[in-house]
């Protein structure tokens, strides 16, 4: 039971004057809270306006279990540190500030937390620094300010180049995508286009089979026969052997 992973906890609660306080007419400055676990036992709660006011209380493990029974808070340890958490980074932190007439007089003041409206108030009195240390308060929150904002400002940074790399990691698949989808195409109009010639060429051989079957063949072959056995009349051959006899005699002659 304590406060080994608790992380700090920056905030601006709102200010105000208590109704018993006669310094209700004096300007409130803005103020700076911070809670932290300086060790595994204790609770740090600070506030301060970085002028007149740093106020400090510190609440110990006991304590705060007192302070549990005492507001009604059931459940586990853990239970009860979630519920401060979640109570001092809503909108409705108060800071709750007194002072007699006295000018010279200490200022009171208390923080008043709940998660919600109708939940278990959290009200823990402050204690005013004067002096060095409240100095060294305001130094610490301030230190302490920078190395909240640098621990994000590196969460940040992280991010960002993760994010950073799977931009690149999803760019590089889009390519790869877009590379893949354009040989995939160009693969099916090849295919497309050689189913095609494949069409064409088993087209063509039976036109030219059609052309050269033997029926057509067979009706081609009786006007050849008629052709070659068609006997020439006698007449026509004698003639024909005189003329070529003629012909010899007169190449004869010359």
């Amino acid at each position: 039971m304590g406060f080994e992973e608790f992380e700090p906890i920056y905030a601006e609660p709102k200010v105000e004057w208590s109704r018993s306080s006669d310094s209700v007419s004096v300007p409130l400055r803005r103020f700076l809270m911070r809670i932290f676990a300086p060790d595994y036992y204790n609770l740090k709660i600070q506030v301060t306006d970085y002028h007149l006011h740093t106020l400090e209380t510190v609440k110990s493990v006991l304590q705060l279990e007192d302070m549990r029974d005492s507001i009604g808070i059931g459940g586990s340890w853990s239970d009860f540190v979630d519920y401060i958490v979640a109570s001092f980074k809503s909108e409705d932190v108060k800071l709750v500030l007194e002072k007699n007439s006295d000018p010279d007089g200490p200022l009171h003041a208390k923080l008043v937390a709940q998660k919600s409206k109708g939940m278990p108030v959290i009200s823990i009195s402050l204690t005013k620094l004067v002096d060095s240390a409240a100095n060294d308060a305001m130094e610490n929150m301030s230190f302490g300010l920078f190395r909240a904002f640098k621990f994000v400002q590196n969460l940040v940074v992280q991010e960002q180049g993760r994010t950073s790399q799977l931009t690149k990691a999803i760019s590089v698949e889009e390519e790869d995508s877009g590379s893949i989808q354009s040989q995939l195409k160009k693969r099916q109009k090849l295919q497309k286009m050689n189913s095609l010639d494949k069409t064409g060429a088993s087209v063509l051989p039976s036109n030219n089979g059609s052309r050269d079957s033997p029926d057509k063949q067979s009706a081609q072959d009786p006007v050849s026969k008629k052709v070659a056995n068609r006997v020439v009349p006698a007449y026509r051959r004698a003639k024909v052997r005189g003329a070529l006899l003629q012909d010899t005699e007169d190449d004869k002659d010359n």
